[in-house]
């Protein structure tokens, strides 16, 4: 997909209204930086011509009259200007830097705040996440997207302002006459030479940046091998830098493996691959080309602007400047010529982030306040509930009904792929219901502020991320925030005695990345601190998926015995595989292949003979009891 996108340029009309795009959203969010960045290439572009105007002076002076007086006076101008020049650009040069420090920043937190603010059902799909990483690659890797679109667009003003200064100081060039004088050489004067001279000088200066984009451009239009190289050597080329693979690696000779990948020799970026051939090929033939046309470019100037001296249409120091200024003017033309063909080129990168920027929300967001409730009475019910994920024909729920009151301990059991997880995707609202209706105090849950809906539950992934921030911090997922709380909240998730072991107790970092001294926690220290975080958030809804998975069995014995003290008025809402758990319910759902096929208290369900929640029970109970008898097949 990626590579048929792009193997078709952008249009000039699609240039012209993509980067507008990029620079209105840069007008709006940082007005400064984008003005000094545009007052910076003009002064750049426009300053070099003040030295070349005054040493043309010089030695024009030099060369006729010598007058000292006049000489001093140039002098001066020229020692002052150059001063003035140095010290305003490098005082543009130093603010122009302050405000450009973070503006990779600027770029990676636009792409993250978007992953934030749109829905998760859209932030979950496997094609959203290929769509962010694929611009990440183009950025990263061949250096596509905002960040070249602002740097070509800086390279534009730049060379458009070159060129205007370049004329100005040419022009008379080609208006100034050879003397009659001269015999044969005047026909520099005529039109008829004049003409086409001045056309195969843009027709060269055209040519040579042409040729140049033109082997660029196979960078872009296969810039799918491009990023399939990058992540093929950012993968197998930094295997060992991982701490988490070090063991693996080491076991099963895992280097090994990546040696097939690091030294293939057909690989994009490796001698017999895919940008060798093409280097070898067109992209060599191009780029050589456009060095030699720049090349013809310069010994034509040359050779006109001495013939134009020779023959006496000007002296030695007008010469000067217009061999200094008639460079520039090709260079700024040739530039702009360049920078306006690659800004094409980077079109189609800069259009896939606007399009992922801009892809809007599915989710109503609803407006209706949730009831402040003192007594935390809350009541939700599902409503012949099913659902299919996006893209998919399979229902992974079918007609859910059921129906639960906040302060109840409710426990979701089943086998792998039942519809446990999904199950509490929907009660969270990270999913709506392809059908059905998920009600809260009679509500339908989609009617009621989004964000007010999800404050009221707290929630233990079982993939649960904590970062390497210090400890307190990951408690209240906050800077400032309420120590006391903090540590009530790591006692009664069982991580009591590890904080008193702590040196720095809560400022603790998790990790070594931010920290020297931080600390590496254990699998089951890690889930203590996230059960923490969730009753730190003191929602009326906590809900665990597999909350004691990683738990020995003494520390997952702690927290069964003080399950009331850690939930206390709370609905408690369980993904489990370990049934003992269950014990500590007041009501089970049990989901097999999509549908609720149980429901009721432990003991009810364990003596229904023939039911799903029996057979579960005692291939478990089989396991610990008589392990010759145990399952062949973990079914959980």
């Amino acid at each position: 997909m990626q590579r048929e996108e792009n193997k078709k340029l952008s249009s000039w009309r699609e240039t012209w209204i993509v980067n507008k795009k990029l620079l209105q959203r840069l007008h709006t969010d940082r007005p400064k930086f984008l003005a000094l960045r545009i007052l910076k290439n003009i002064w750049d572009a426009l300053t070099p011509y003040v030295g070349i105007w005054l040493s043309a002076l010089i030695i024009e002076e030099l060369a006729g009259s010598r007058n000292p007086d006049t000489l001093l006076h140039l002098v001066l101008a020229a020692l002052f200007s150059a001063a003035g020049i140095a010290l305003t650009g490098a005082f543009l040069k130093r603010t122009f830097e302050i405000e450009n420090t973070g503006f990779y920043y600027y770029i990676r937190k636009m792409l993250s705040d978007k992953m934030l603010d749109i829905d998760f059902c859209i932030a979950d799909e496997t094609e959203t996440r290929s769509r962010l990483s694929v611009i990440y690659q183009n950025q990263n890797g061949g250096g596509w997207g905002l960040g070249r679109a602002i740097s070509l667009v800086d390279s534009l003003i730049s060379s458009l302002f070159t060129l205007l200064g370049g004329i100005a100081l040419t022009i008379t060039l080609f208006t100034s006459h050879v003397p009659d004088s001269a015999g044969n050489m005047t026909f520099l004067n005529s039109p008829l030479f004049l003409l086409p001279l001045l056309a195969v000088m843009l027709g060269v200066i055209y040519l040579a940046p042409m040729l140049s984009n033109k082997a660029d451009s196979y960078y872009a239009l296969d810039s799918d091998v491009h990023n399939m190289g990058n992540r093929l050597f950012g993968h197998f080329g930094f295997l060992c830098y991982y701490n988490q693979r070090a063991a693996d690696i080491r076991i099963y000779r895992q280097d090994i493996l990546c040696q097939k990948y690091n030294f293939d020799k057909t690989s994009a970026f490796n001698s017999k691959g895919h940008f060798a051939k093409l280097a070898r090929g067109p992209m060599g033939m191009y780029s050589g080309a456009s060095a030699a046309v720049s090349g013809i470019l310069t010994g034509v100037i040359y050779v006109f602007v001495c013939l134009k001296a020779w023959a006496g249409a000007f002296g030695a120091g007008m010469m000067t400047q217009y061999i200094g200024a008639i460079t520039r003017f090709a260079t700024g033309l040739s530039s702009l010529i360049s920078n306006a063909g690659q800004l094409r080129i980077n079109t189609s990168f800069l259009k896939q982030v606007f399009d992922f920027l801009e892809q809007p929300n599915v989710m109503y967001q609803g407006s209706l306040t949730i009831e402040k409730r003192n007594d935390r009475q809350y009541e939700v019910e599902f409503r012949d509930v099913s659902f299919r994920y996006p893209g998919s024909q399979q229902y992974v729920l079918r007609h859910v009904n059921m129906k639960f009151r906040v302060g109840q301990r409710l426990a979701v059991v089943g086998p792998n792929g039942s519809g446990k997880t999904t199950f509490i995707k929907l009660l969270c609202r990270l999913y709506d219901p392809t059908e059905g209706t998920i009600l809260l105090n009679g509500f339908d849950i989609r009617k009621y502020d989004y964000q007010e809906y999800l404050s009221i539950f707290s929630v233990v992934f079982q993939d649960f991320a904590l970062t390497e921030l210090p400890l307190g911090e990951n408690v209240a997922t906050a800077a400032e925030y309420d120590r006391t709380l903090a540590k009530s909240c790591l006692e009664k998730a069982g991580f009591g005695e590890r904080l008193k072991e702590l040196p720095e107790g809560l400022n603790t970092y998790l990790g070594k990345t931010l920290n020297e001294d931080g600390v590496d926690m254990s699998g089951g220290e890690r889930q203590k601190i996230a059960l923490a975080r969730a009753l730190y958030k003191d929602s009326p809804f906590i809900v665990l998926d597999e909350p004691t998975a990683a738990l020995d069995p003494l520390a997952e014995a702690e927290i069964y015995s003080k399950f009331n003290e850690i939930i206390e008025d709370k609905t408690a809402i369980y993904i489990s595989h370990r049934l003992s758990s269950c014990r500590f319910c007041d009501e089970i759902l049990v989901f097999d292949k999509g549908h609720i096929v149980q429901q009721g208290s432990h003991e009810t369900l364990v003596s229904a003979i023939g039911g799903k929640y029996h057979e579960l029970w005692h291939a478990q109970a089989q396991y610990y009891d008589n392990r010759e008898n145990a399952p062949k097949e973990n079914i959980f």
